[in-house]
């Protein structure tokens, strides 16, 4: 396996190598996943930034500072403004980034989002290969295949497949890792 962090240089380190985009974008459906669960996050945080500005307003909080207790009625707003920008951005940004790729000796996958990591995990090293399917996936047909090895830095996740392409990757490479087993033995 090979991982390539890319996002911050060392002032005097060698650059470490361009690799092309992995040929696959996970579904458009991924965006709308992605946007359902950040909402469910963020409305979350709004209710709780709700509730704790109510409540320190009301009571008159003698532990905070003067100036933050008569601005504690902005909390809300500025989480409902940053929950706002991370529904909205963020899944298209994610959608953008995101890709994959199999091909006969290595599963190639790219994440991040400020900083980038593109993992290359041998076909030979893949122990178990796992479907799973959240509430939310279920509902848009999507599914996701996490690829196991031995070492955990090693295991890649593809998140957003439609369930048929999950399903059959998920089985492929269960297959050839199992094939390439045996022929090593």
């Amino acid at each position: 396996m090979t991982t390539v962090r890319r996002g911050h240089q060392d002032g005097g380190g060698p650059h470490p190598p361009r690799l092309r985009p992995p040929e696959h974008r996970v579904s458009t459906r991924a965006i709308a996943h992605w946007a359902i669960e950040y909402l469910l996050l963020w409305g979350l945080a709004f209710g709780l930034a709700l509730g704790v500005a109510a409540w320190i307003g009301d009571s008159g909080w003698d532990a905070l500072p003067g100036w933050l207790s008569g601005r504690v009625g902005w909390l809300p707003y500025i989480v409902g403004a940053a929950g706002l920008l991370m529904v909205t951005v963020a899944p298209v940004w994610r959608y953008r980034v995101h890709r994959w790729e199999v091909s006969s000796d290595v599963v190639y996958t790219r994440t991040g989002w400020f900083s980038r990591e593109w993992l290359l995990v041998p076909v030979g090293r893949i122990q178990t290969v796992d479907s799973k399917q959240g509430w939310i996936e279920r509902m848009l047909g999507l599914a996701t295949i996490e690829v196991n090895t031995a070492s955990h830095t090693g295991s890649s996740e593809v998140a957003g497949l439609p369930v048929d392409v999950a399903t059959r990757l998920a089985g492929e490479l269960a297959h050839r890792a199992h094939d390439l087993r045996d022929d090593a033995t």
